[in-house]
């Protein structure tokens, strides 16, 4: 099960994940990061990982694809940390090979 709440304030539009981000929940982010990201009005989108306990492979594809959009995290566990770490060398991978 995966809980997505959207936090809107003047400066950003955060969804704060809670729960497990594997399937079908990656493609139920998928569309809501892709709805967030309309009538942002210069603010900036926020995912919030701090709440999540599992991430699949698919939910690792999908964070590294919104890292590489532009999207910006927020997260306080090892767990989270560690997986953005991961997703942004994996990131500044594919950059040196393009």
């Amino acid at each position: 099960m995966l809980r997505i709440s959207v936090v809107e304030s003047p400066n950003q539009r955060r969804l704060v994940l809670e729960g497990k981000l594997i399937a079908p929940w990656t493609a139920e982010l998928k569309s809501v990061c892709e709805a967030a990201r309309e009538n942002l009005g210069g603010r900036e989108l926020v995912v919030d990982l701090k709440s999540v306990t599992v991430i699949s492979q698919k939910g690792e594809n999908l964070l590294a694809g919104l890292l590489n959009e532009g999207v910006k995290f927020r997260c306080c566990g090892v767990f989270a940390k560690h997986v953005l770490r991961q997703l942004a060398r994996r990131a500044r991978a594919q950059l040196d090979h393009t």
